[in-house]
């Protein structure tokens, strides 16, 4: 492959994800436009589909090499020393996060507006229970963080909310500290991060235009591509970092990587985006620190290289599938 198309293809991967982490609805006012399946099924799209889930499976056996390289052994270790104040940034960060969302008028994402007292009663009672070191105080902040997601739920619909069950992740972390079912907590976040990203990600491919629009208000650099293929490509970078995440492949080295795009939209989206995106930070600070070191990744449940590379290889195809209809069945 000639220097120039690598140097293209690595500017690619590190542009695409500045749209692709941004969440569309937040930046177009654009009205969702659902294109037929049969435009999304492109030659395009099935060829990528095969292409990554390929990608994926070889991934999947070149991750023990990674650790061999100079100093990446010694940098996991000391993360390691870091676990035991995961919870707590945990706990501080969701304060910290709601504390940017109540100034800015907002709860849980930059769409869900204040439009009672109530509400913003509500919201800094969460933030000073959350602030208190006592897991009791912590556990009722979690309990009204439920309450109020769930009376977000009952009037965005049980569609919209999808996009945000991650905030579901985190509550139950938050609920579960210190009782019998606390070491299912993490796992449970990775869980729901991860399909929150791949189901944000389906948005692009069956709500094309709204991602165009951004692409045109923002002028953000395509490189060549067609607008379309490349609304193709960043969806996928996406709900691929969604399914790494699930499925425990590169779980430190993703969220520094996410985390640096995350940086990288914030000069395009503004403040909106730091409001919207400040709890992901810091999750995936949490991700930074515990690894998998209390995950067992699915993929691990079969033995041989073999069976883990068709498993890889399969369960992308599935799980990216079953996004795709389920979203375009009730969108």
């Amino acid at each position: 492959m000639k220097k120039s198309n690598i140097i293209l293809l690595f500017a690619l991967f590190c542009i695409t994800p500045i749209i692709a982490k941004a969440h569309v609805k937040w930046f177009t006012q654009k009205e969702p436009e659902k294109i037929p399946i049969e435009q999304i099924l492109s030659i395009e799209f099935i060829v990528l589909s095969l292409l990554i889930a390929l990608f994926l499976a070889l991934l999947s056996q070149f991750i023990p090499q990674l650790m061999k390289i100079p100093g990446v052994a010694t940098i996991d270790k000391k993360l390691d020393e870091y676990r035991k104040y995961s919870r707590l940034i945990l706990q501080y960060g969701t304060a910290a996060s709601f504390i940017l969302q109540v100034v800015n008028g907002t709860m849980f994402a930059p769409e869900f507006t204040i439009h009672h007292g109530w509400q913003t009663v509500l919201m800094w009672a969460i933030i000073v229970l959350l602030l208190i070191p006592h897991h009791i105080a912590t556990k009722i902040a979690s309990v009204l963080m439920l309450g109020l997601f769930l009376y977000i739920w009952s009037y965005s619909g049980w569609f919209h909310m999808l996009d945000y069950g991650f905030y579901l992740a985190i509550i139950g972390v938050l609920l579960v500290g210190r009782t019998r079912w606390e070491t299912a907590g993490f796992p449970f976040l990775y869980l729901g991060t991860g399909l929150s990203l791949c189901w944000v990600a389906v948005e692009k491919w069956v709500y094309p235009f709204m991602t165009i629009d951004i692409i045109h208000r923002h002028q953000v650099p395509t490189f060549g591509f067609p607008p379309e293929l490349f609304i193709v490509l960043s969806a996928f970078i996406e709900f691929v970092v969604g399914y790494l995440l699930v499925v425990g492949i590169l779980n430190r080295l993703l969220a520094v990587a996410v985390t640096i795009l995350f940086v990288l939209t914030t000069m395009i989206f503004g403040y909106t985006e730091v409001v919207g995106h400040a709890m992901i930070h810091i999750v995936l600070l949490i991700f930074i620190i515990e690894g998998i070191s209390f995950y067992h990744p699915p993929v691990k449940m079969h033995k041989t290289r073999l069976d883990q590379m068709i498993f890889v290889f399969l369960n992308f195809l599935f799980v990216l599938s079953t996004f795709l209809l389920i979203y375009y069945r009730f969108a």
